[in-house]
């Protein structure tokens, strides 16, 4: 089962049942690093006239906002993953130091791609391991908390990234791979261009993936309905 809402992810979750999903996994919208005049995502310098993280239409939601949201339809010991760079890992774990949610660890994504800076360039992003109720072990106990990808972007024809902070597939897999089991239910609330949604296809999880981009949902919605064998794009 795959479904997916075009929309506001808040309006989308306040329409959802308590309790109602096995694991929360996304990759939120929030502001990114700008160093010497340049903004930078996913280690790609950007042009000087795009201010500081606003490189997406929509941006400016606030965790205060949707982790409460997250958390009510989360069921009893459900995970969730949050990822964050370093500019807003502070604030994101202030704001879950005082909600209802447990952190069970700050973990680390480990890319192959460095991020321009003039104090040493970056080459890993945080995720943020959260849990609902009592404590609940992983499923693959052997996984590191160093979680080691290629971050590859997907091109679209004119060989321009078709999202400047996609995330790999194979990440989202180790996640849902670990927190969920199969049939499980999985909530992706800012779905991007829909790589947690190939991954539960690929581990026959069901899918609730929320998008509020018009362009980021038609191409999140084409890369899900293909057959897991073939190439994305």
């Amino acid at each position: 089962m795959v479904k997916l809402f075009h929309g506001d992810c808040l309006e989308v979750m306040r329409g959802m049942a308590d309790n109602s999903v096995d694991l929360v996994l996304t990759d939120p919208p929030y502001k990114i690093t700008s160093r010497g005049g340049y903004t930078s995502a996913g280690g790609m310098l950007l042009d000087k006239g795009v201010r500081e993280g606003e490189i997406f239409t929509n941006n400016s939601t606030d965790i205060k906002e949707y982790l409460p949201e997250f958390f009510r339809v989360l069921k009893e010991q459900g995970h969730c993953y949050i990822m964050v760079n370093n500019k807003n890992l502070s604030d994101f774990l202030s704001v879950i130091s005082e909600s209802d949610f447990h952190l069970i660890k700050t973990m680390v994504w480990a890319k192959d791609n460095k991020i321009m800076s003039q104090a040493y360039m970056s080459q890993f992003e945080f995720i943020l391991f959260l849990r609902k109720g009592k404590f609940k072990k992983i499923n693959n106990c052997g996984t590191s908390d160093l979680l080691q990808f290629k971050n590859i972007k997907s091109e679209g024809i004119d060989k321009k990234p078709l999202h400047y902070t996609e995330k790999p597939v194979g990440l989202m897999e180790c996640l849902v791979g670990n927190s969920s089991n199969e049939h499980d239910i999985v909530l992706d609330p800012f779905l991007g261009i829909g790589s947690t949604g190939i991954a539960c296809k690929k581990l026959n999880r069901d899918f609730i993936g929320i998008e509020l981009d018009d362009k980021y949902f038609k191409i999140a919605s084409e890369r899900i309905a293909k057959p897991v064998e073939t190439p994305l794009f």
